[in-house]
């Protein structure tokens, strides 16, 4: 993912693990965002996806590269999608993108 760099967000990768301290975020409200570094839709998602990271300081933001972890992302047949989970438990799914709702699922969630 070349925009790795600028973002706030955890990115996933075969070579990469989520945190040094995987218990962390089984205890909080985690955001993924599944996309393709290719994708035109995930591409215009990425920057509201950065903002709300700043916004919504409760969330660990989690960008998931569906070409880098395939093994992880099996379920996933749209791109975006994104996944809400709270206490290691997944509690909503948003497919597709659109800034005011990803900031209402978000405010919804926190």
């Amino acid at each position: 993912m070349a925009t790795s760099a600028a973002l706030p967000a955890i990115p996933i990768s075969r070579k990469s693990s989520m945190t040094s301290d995987p218990r962390r975020l089984l205890q909080s409200s985690i955001m993924v965002l599944h996309g393709k570094p290719w994708c035109r839709v995930c591409s215009q998602i990425l920057p509201s996806f950065c903002q709300l990271s700043n916004e919504f300081k409760k969330f660990s933001f989690i960008y998931a590269d569906i070409d880098e972890c395939p093994e992880t992302t099996l379920s996933i047949r749209y791109t975006p999608t994104f996944h809400f989970y709270r206490d290691g438990e997944r509690v909503d799914e948003m497919l597709g993108a659109g800034e005011e709702r990803l900031h209402d699922r978000l405010w919804l969630h926190s």
